[in-house]
């Protein structure tokens, strides 16, 4: 990415995340007066989770332009969606913010016998804020007012360019003093920036807005606010078609919670089926049937008064809990029974409520002691260090906050119940159905394990052996896969490939992937997007993807790789985005498996890279492997011939900031209407800058009032120059990255190592 540096600065674990922004904050104004004065001021990014895109909403228009579009989604769109509790950046892909270029005419300025310094001069004075800081205009004084004695009289100077054929009629002084137009020497339009980045929105160029959330925002909150925004803003933006399905993180949480839920109710109606057939008393499987659920409870408003938010892992704990909770449940109540029946049974005096305590203390030391021998064994849980333990962290809380809450319901609630419920009742014993069936066949097994022996170790030792066998046969991972009804297509192609190359083949690839059934939406950002937090090239795609959640997932994934393959020459991958994050944020990269090389010699690290992806590609269940695309793109150098330069009395520096004007532009002010601020461009035209050898025809303006070309000053030659240079600890680094497939993550790992 030219004239692009980004920095990633990671910090241990703990760390203040505010006191760290401030100390990197005081640390940048330190060195920035040590950069370049052409350079941008750096920019810390807002705070992001690490999962931090909520919302990727789509916009297009068969009415309105790119550009007006662009503008309302900046000034308006942005702002409210920014407002959004939990929001912390809007990115814009595919942003075209309207500007006024004046795009000069290198053989009209010469018959007018105009300087490229003259035409910036003037359009630099003839606006609200210059910003060239050799001319009176980028100084702004205020209107001034008038006392008349009685009144005070404010002056407000209104500025009459605000269009371009406004501009067009201001004047540019020729070499020999007269004026002329501007609109002689330059063609004054409405334009936009140069395009760093587009997006693809069907199967059309469209604007995709990308919402990133803070870290401690709750996705399923920020989602309804931007939702809610969205639908207050359209009526008043008529002709806008707004897509909220191209990718939504809101659908996964929802499906997780809805299938966690369902697998809790299953398991509740489990219970109640299991405690009525077994211990065959109503009042009896009513005490075991409340406290389960009130353990539950317990353990969700001790997380709410923790600060913690039901999520899916939260969810899994408390599934995983579920079978201890039960137990506490029904070993209370069960010896509670069984003492009321043996005391009523022999006629004792004693009442119920010394009988009811008596029974709970006997079980209270076991049941205090299984817990905490349960709570130790997820202790290590809370060892686990990075993105890991982040990670199953919350589900080991919840599942410690589940099993303590049962200890102590069981040995408070419990006992309080049983007193209400069986103080009058008759308890007599009535063993079930279904208890007697399985005690007559436990009793005829036990009794022929008893005399003999050799039957019972072999029945234990038999599958004890064959897990032991099988064991290492089972494939390991860390995380598990998640079944998300969004997919995301990275598409790369050569490095060097133009924005308007790429825009096609994605646009070719849309069309493809939404034939496809069960997919609903399909959006694409490529490059870049000036408030973003990708860091890419033109060549770079991240195209999203939403499918019916009905349909059959597996399907709908294989007919995905199919199409995506049969693009050669391309990098590509299907993807998931937490699949996609958790790998970024373990490794840096997206894939689950990266070699890193490092090295000073980016040439030789190259050839390494090469020669590990060789080896990577016969291990059984690699694929998409491949190496980081750091290549050599040709690019156009640009050497002034001092000698050559001096004899028209020309600088190094003057001929690099004509040149580098009629290239890639120059802003040289600012026009405020309409609480909007438009920037104002001077550059030429396209056909001046359309081809390499147009680069050496270019008029570099004398002091002495003649024009050489640039070719007859200086070295215009095309030079390979690496595309990217990545580095960690001040060591150049190449990734050698592959996906996995057919295979556990384990067993593909231990071959690669």
């Amino acid at each position: 990415m030219p004239q692009l540096s980004s920095i990633e600065l990671i910090f241990k674990q703990g760390t203040d995340e505010w006191e760290a922004r401030q100390l990197v904050q005081e640390r940048l104004a330190t060195v920035q007066t040590l950069l370049p004065t052409w350079a941008a001021p750096p920019v810390v990014l807002p705070p992001v989770s690490a999962t931090s895109r909520v919302m990727q909403i789509g916009m297009s228009s068969k009415d309105h332009s790119l550009i007006a579009m662009s503008m309302m989604a900046y000034w308006t769109i942005r702002a409210r969606l920014l407002r959004v509790p939990g929001v912390a950046n809007v990115a814009i892909w595919g942003e075209r913010l309207q500007n006024l270029t004046v795009q000069v005419d290198p053989k009209r300025m010469q018959s007018h016998e105009v300087t490229l310094g003259a035409v910036m001069e003037a359009t630099s004075d003839s606006v609200d804020h210059g910003l060239l800081k050799f001319t009176t205009a980028s100084v702004i004084g205020t209107g001034g007012a008038i006392d008349t004695g009685t009144q005070l009289v404010g002056i407000q100077h209104v500025l009459p360019i605000v269009a371009p054929a406004d501009l067009a009629r201001a004047t540019v002084e020729s070499k020999n003093g007269t004026s002329v137009p501007i609109g002689d020497v330059a063609e004054v339009k409405e334009d936009h920036q140069p395009l760093i980045g587009d997006a693809v929105i069907g199967d059309s160029p469209g604007l995709l807005l990308v919402l990133e959330k803070l870290p401690w925002g709750n996705t399923l909150q920020i989602t309804k606010g931007v939702e809610e925004a969205i639908k207050a803003l359209e009526p008043g933006l008529p002709g806008i078609t707004f897509d909220t399905h191209i990718f939504r993180q809101a659908n996964f949480i929802e499906l997780a919670i809805h299938n966690l839920t369902q697998a809790m109710l299953l398991g509740f109606l489990l219970v109640v089926v299991i405690v009525l057939g077994f211990l065959f008393e109503w009042r009896v499987a009513v005490i075991s049937l409340l406290t389960i659920p009130l353990s539950l409870l317990a353990t969700m408003l001790v997380l709410y008064w923790r600060g913690e938010t039901v999520n899916t892992m939260t969810l899994a704990g408390l599934v995983i809990a579920l079978g201890s909770v039960v137990d506490d449940a029904v070993i209370g109540v069960e010896n509670i029974l069984r003492r009321l029946r043996q005391h009523r049974r022999a006629g004792s005096a004693k009442s119920t409520a010394s009988i009811i305590l008596e029974a709970s203390l006997e079980v209270r030391r076991s049941i205090v002691y299984a817990t905490l021998i349960i709570v130790a064994a997820a202790v290590p849980i809370f060892l686990l260090e990075g993105l890991t333990g982040a990670f199953f962290r919350p589900l080991a809380v919840s599942y410690w906050l589940a099993i303590l809450a049962s200890m102590v319901v069981a040995l408070t609630f419990t006992p309080a119940l049983c007193l209400i419920l069986l103080r009058e009742a008759h308890v007599e014993r009535r063993d079930s159905p279904i208890t007697r069936w399985l005690q007559g066949g436990y009793t005829a097994l036990l009794s022929r394990i008893v005399h003999r022996p050799r039957r019972a170790y072999a029945a234990f030792l038999a599958p004890t052996l064959i897990a032991v066998i099988i064991a290492p046969q089972l494939g390991t991972s860390l995380f598990p896969e998640f079944r998300e009804p969004d997919f995301l297509i990275h598409f790369i192609t050569t490095p060097g490939t133009s924005a308007v190359e790429q825009q096609r083949m994605i646009v070719r690839l849309s069309g493809d992937l939404r034939s496809i059934p069960g997919v609903r939406s399909f959006g694409s950002h490529i490059g870049q997007a000036f408030l973003g937090e990708e860091i890419a090239g033109v060549n770079f795609g991240e195209n999203w993807i939403s499918t019916d959640p009905n349909m059959d997932r597996d399907q709908i994934v294989e007919e995905i790789s199919a199409v995506t393959e049969s693009y050669p020459g391309v990098y590509r991958d299907v993807q998931t985005y937490l699949n996609e994050r958790i790998e970024e944020v373990l490794t840096g990269a997206k894939e689950p498996i990266v070699i890193r090389i490092y090295g000073s010699d980016l040439h030789v690290i190259r050839a390494k890279a090469d020669e590990i992806k060789e080896l990577l590609a016969a291990i059984p269940g690699i694929k998409d492997d491949h190496v980081d695309l750091q290549l050599d793109t040709p690019q156009v150098q640009v050497e002034v011939d001092l000698a050559k330069a001096a004899v028209y009395g020309l600088k190094p520096g003057d001929v690099r900031r004509a040149a580098s004007t009629m290239v890639a532009g120059e802003e040289v002010g600012d026009i405020f209407r309409d609480g909007k601020a438009y920037d104002v461009m001077v550059w030429s035209t396209p056909e001046t800058r359309s081809n390499v050898a147009s680069i050496s025809d270019l008029p570099i303006d004398t002091p002495s009032g003649s024009v050489v070309r640039l070719g007859d000053i200086a070295n215009v030659t095309i030079e390979p120059e690496p595309n990217v240079i990545e580095r960690e600890n001040g060591s150049r680094r190449i990734d050698v990255a592959a996906n996995v497939s057919g295979r556990d993550l384990g067993s593909v790992v231990a071959d690669v190592k």
